[in-house]
């Protein structure tokens, strides 16, 4: 298995070069990136075209024959005209995706849809963004053609992961156990299966991280959410980390309250920072009323504010 390919990328973008000598040898011609809209616009229509010429095995969800072993199949309407597309089945979330994300300083930002297929829901509950998941998935192009996958279960943090892979995942729920099989391995059952389709603004957008996948490639991933650690706590400062999107638009690596006084070299992002204003106290410590973090009737922790400048003491380093 190779999972490496699915994490974030944080490095810059590398521009492509097409290089053609003359006999002078001063001819060179120089191909532009692609923009976030050119691209989002172009891998849409390719998506739409996928869901209208594709179907998926519904009917054995439905009915699951003796054996089903509850994994996602596409298949062409062309050789089955009789089944539905998959445009009746899936549905939408518009996510809006920065270019700053990949390194560009072109202050672009557009709406990018995501197309989520539900196979299973699942009977547990759904995972937040901010959560360790454990899955099983797998990763195609659009022609099929497999890039990565897991043949067991996986632990995955998912601020770690695509945006995109993320999003997908807590929109399934999880199943049962594990339970353990006597041959060292577990299993789950009942857990939820679905598919995401999405476009590479919601991936690696101009970035290639293997042979297998093109640069502004639009990619599917297959996903079985089999458990996950409710309220994960990534950095251990006893925040949950999906009350560390600060800005609360479901991307928790743009939310570093202390960039400013961060080294230069270094960038941790709230859910991945001891101490989130740099200010010398952790943020364990900060949170704390009367000695004790306390929640409100939600489960969700109440800040302490003492200054009462409208800026909770772990976040504000002139406190």
């Amino acid at each position: 298995m190779k999972i490496n390919r699915l994490v974030v990328v944080f490095a810059a973008m590398i521009l492509g070069l097409s290089c053609r000598n003359d006999d002078d040898g001063d001819d060179r011609i120089v191909i532009p990136p692609q923009t976030l809209i050119e691209t989002s616009v172009e891998n849409d229509a390719d998506i739409k075209t996928f869901l209208q010429t594709h179907f998926y095995n519904y009917e054995e969800f439905e009915n699951p024959p003796a054996g089903f072993d509850f994994k996602i199949k596409f298949g062409l309407l062309s050789d089955d005209p009789e089944k539905l597309p998959l445009t009746n089945f899936v549905q939408e979330q518009v996510i809006r995706v920065a270019s700053s994300a990949f390194g560009r300083d072109d202050g672009e930002e557009v709406d990018h849809t995501l197309y989520y297929l539900i196979a299973r829901e699942g009977v547990g509950e759904s995972p937040t963004i901010g959560d360790r998941v454990i899955l099983q998935y797998e990763g195609s192009l659009l022609d099929g053609s497999l890039f990565d996958g897991s043949s067991s279960p996986l632990n995955q943090y998912l601020p770690g992961f695509l945006r995109g892979y993320a999003n997908g995942v807590i929109r399934l729920k999880s199943g049962t156990g594990p339970v353990e099989n006597g041959d060292g391995t577990v299993s789950y059952a009942d857990y939820g299966v679905g598919a995401v389709i999405m476009p590479s603004g919601l991936g690696y957008f101009s970035s290639s991280p293997s042979a297998a996948i093109p640069a502004y490639a639009p990619l599917i991933f297959k996903i079985d959410v089999l458990s996950f650690e409710k309220d994960t706590d990534f950095d251990g400062d006893g925040i949950p980390s999906i009350q560390e999107d600060v800005d609360g638009d479901g991307d928790l690596n743009n939310d570093n309250t202390d960039t400013d006084t961060e080294p230069s070299t270094i960038f941790l992002p709230n859910h991945n920072d001891t101490d989130d204003d740099q200010d010398g106290i952790l943020t364990i410590d900060e949170i704390k009323i009367d000695g004790e973090i306390k929640k409100d009737s939600n489960g969700l922790i109440i800040f302490p504010d003492t200054d009462g400048d409208g800026t909770p003491d772990h976040l504000d380093n002139d406190n």
